[in-house]
């Protein structure tokens, strides 16, 4: 249990070092870094809906394909 709770220990106080260091030594401002962010959540959000979209259109073309009625052999 003493390992568990110093590999917890030593997560957090990494995390929290990682943040402070990432905060002090970001090249762009806060909110500048929020539109950015923001944007790039937009942009792959479009193009995880197009592949989706687009992976959707094949599976359901390959999907009427196996439907077709085969002659018998």
């Amino acid at each position: 249990m003493n390992k568990f709770f110093n590999f917890v220990a030593g997560a957090t106080l990494g995390a929290l070092v990682g943040a402070a260091t990432a905060l002090l030594l970001a090249p762009v401002s806060g909110e500048e870094l929020q539109t950015q962010i923001k944007a790039q959540v937009e942009q792959i959000q479009l193009e995880v809906k197009t592949a989706a979209s687009e992976r959707r259109a094949e599976l359901e073309e390959q999907l009427s394909t196996l439907r077709e009625p085969r002659p018998p052999a």
